[in-house]
């Protein structure tokens, strides 16, 4: 196989004319010029004058077959993203009657508004980077900077068509950028994602532990918890033979989501403070989770502070999904919002004295283009601010476009949240593509392992060995345990481990067994995961059935 696109071309629309040429084109309002070397091709555009774009792409020929593995990174960090044949298809939500849609707001979590879903077999779109893997060689394409834009990478196996475009709705370009500009490499899996990695100059934060393991409250309590159910909790931790390093407060501790600073006194009497001191008592490190960039609607953020929400093309608050009484996007153009979360973090970090925070539905900050930036400006400046405001404290992203949170988190989750069951019920199987579902995160850790390695450090979300409040069978447990353990950095429970018995032990020591282990090759057919490791000298083949869970 070989690295080229085929007789790449340019694409520019403006103003409904479209544009194509080979090498350069130039006319009274821009210049641009398309180069292809050194394994990375750059589309690069200089406007006379502030302008828009309809389009940025460039489009060739690349080789595609059945036998060959096709993997699209999905928009963020819930989308189910895993390797695929040329005779599957994506799902988008087009399927979904559009007042469903509306009244629960699935069109948010993902990219249904920026992209078109096909309904033919062999027709893939992911965002940042794509990969075709024939055995062992595989041929990526990266972006190397999405400051300019989200970068869509569409496939067409059967016209054996690849179209690398610059999201840029609503943007306004007056300097000279980068319209397009991917590494497009061939090789070993450690090379292809080496070399992408070299040209990003993206690089794993300093100072962060390379692992973390823990514990967090959030799938044994969800929000219903309290400065006597984590004091258990944190105790069963500390005096069990688990290696922990840290203990974090998901949802739940706050009057409402957005009112960050306005503690339920019922469930938190002794404030947040004593909960982070009694943390580190134990040795651990303590973190909280938060949502910086929305507010739910019977938040007294949003009664009072009205115009610090985004607005949608009528004028009403911008949801951002349909989460707690309804969740809303905050505008990050606002100063009186920048201050608001400056003292947030401040009072977090330094006077509440977290170590780490989890910040959550980060995709909020770039539902909707504005102020003449693309949704992919607005992520990555977004993510600026965040470590401004967290300084060399400890980040765990989630729900975040990746592409933004290279190099700008220590660790990121990959997938979506797991469930207490397989694979969530049918009726939730047939909405969006970010929802709950141990199958999907399990897949998702596997098939986005490599970035770990480079620009973040990888968070397969919890596994869960409790047999109580639960309904994954012993063997899925084992398989979410183990696969958390080869492929993830981050290694919490949310269990209380006091409750374990021997065989439920005896699970936790064999799947941490593999957090040493590298994974080789990792390969899905008909529904069963394949995946070779090693560990020391010796050699493992692990089989899962993705149907139902089991080890086979």
């Amino acid at each position: 196989m070989e690295t080229q696109i085929h007789m790449p071309t340019a694409i520019i629309g403006v103003d409904g004319t479209v544009i194509k040429f080979r090498d350069s084109y130039e006319c009274s309002d821009f210049s641009a010029s398309l180069r292809y070397e050194n394994e990375r091709i750059t589309l690069s555009v200089t406007p006379r004058h502030p302008m828009s774009f309809d389009e940025l792409s460039v489009v060739g020929y690349a080789d595609v077959t059945e036998e060959d593995r096709v993997f699209m990174n999905g928009y963020q960090s819930w989308t189910d993203s895993r390797e695929m044949t040329i005779n599957e298809k994506m799902t988008g939500i087009d399927h979904i009657p559009a007042a469903m849609v509306r009244k629960f707001n699935f069109d948010r979590y993902g990219d249904y508004a920026l992209t078109r879903y096909s309904k033919n077999k062999g027709v893939f779109h992911g965002w940042t980077y794509a990969y075709v893997r024939r055995g062992d060689t595989f041929r990526l394409a990266g972006s190397v900077s999405e400051r300019s834009g989200f970068t869509r990478i569409k496939l067409i196996a059967d016209k054996k068509r690849i179209k690398l475009s610059r999201e840029c709705q609503g943007a306004v370009y007056s300097e000279p950028f980068e319209a397009v500009d991917c590494a497009l490499v061939t090789g070993s899996e450690e090379y292809v994602f080496s070399r992408w990695a070299e040209m990003t100059g993206a690089a794993l934060t300093d100072g962060a532990p390379e692992q973390l393991r823990g514990y967090t409250s959030w799938y044994r309590h969800y929000q219903d918890i309290s400065e006597e159910k984590l004091r258990h909790d944190n105790e069963a931790l500390t005096a069990s033979d688990m290696t922990a390093d840290i203990f974090q407060i998901d949802d739940g501790y706050q009057t409402a989501v957005g009112d960050w600073l306005s503690i339920d006194k019922n469930k938190f009497p002794g404030g947040m403070k004593a909960a982070a001191d009694r943390i580190h008592e134990a040795g651990l490190k303590a973190g909280l989770w938060l949502a910086p960039f929305v507010c739910e609607k019977t938040s007294a953020l949003m009664e009072q502070h009205p115009d610090w929400l985004m607005k949608d093309e009528n004028g009403s608050p911008l949801g951002a999904g349909c989460n707690w009484s309804g969740s809303f996007a905050l505008d990050l153009s606002n100063n009186e919002v920048r201050d608001y979360l400056r003292k947030v973090f401040d009072t977090v970090l330094n006077k509440w004295g977290f170590d780490l925070v989890k910040l959550d539905f980060l995709y909020a900050a770039c539902i909707l283009p504005h102020n003449g930036k693309s949704r992919g400006q607005l992520m990555c400046e977004a993510m600026d601010f965040l470590r401004e405001l967290c300084g060399k404290r400890l980040i765990l992203g989630c729900g975040v476009p990746l592409g933004a949170a290279f190099g700008k988190v220590d660790y990121c989750r990959i997938g979506c949240d797991v469930g207490l069951d397989w694979n969530d019920s049918k009726l939730m199987q047939l909405t969006h593509r970010e929802r709950v579902s141990t199958t999907n995160s399990i897949l998702n850790s596997v098939f986005r392992r490599q970035l770990s390695k480079y620009f973040f450090r990888n968070d397969p979300d919890v596994f869960l060995l409790r047999s109580d409040n639960i309904k994954l069978s012993d063997r899925q447990r084992q398989s979410l345990a183990i696969i958390n353990h080869l492929c993830g950095k981050v290694l919490f429970t949310s269990d209380d481990v006091s409750s374990y018995t021997e065989r439920q032990k005896q699970l936790y020591e064999r799947a941490k067994a593999f957090s040493g282990a590298k994974l080789l090759s990792a390969d899905l057919t008909d529904g069963v995961l394949t995946l070779i490791t090693r560990i020391g000298e010796k050699r493992l083949r692990i089989r899962i059935d993705t149907a139902d869970g089991k080890l086979i």
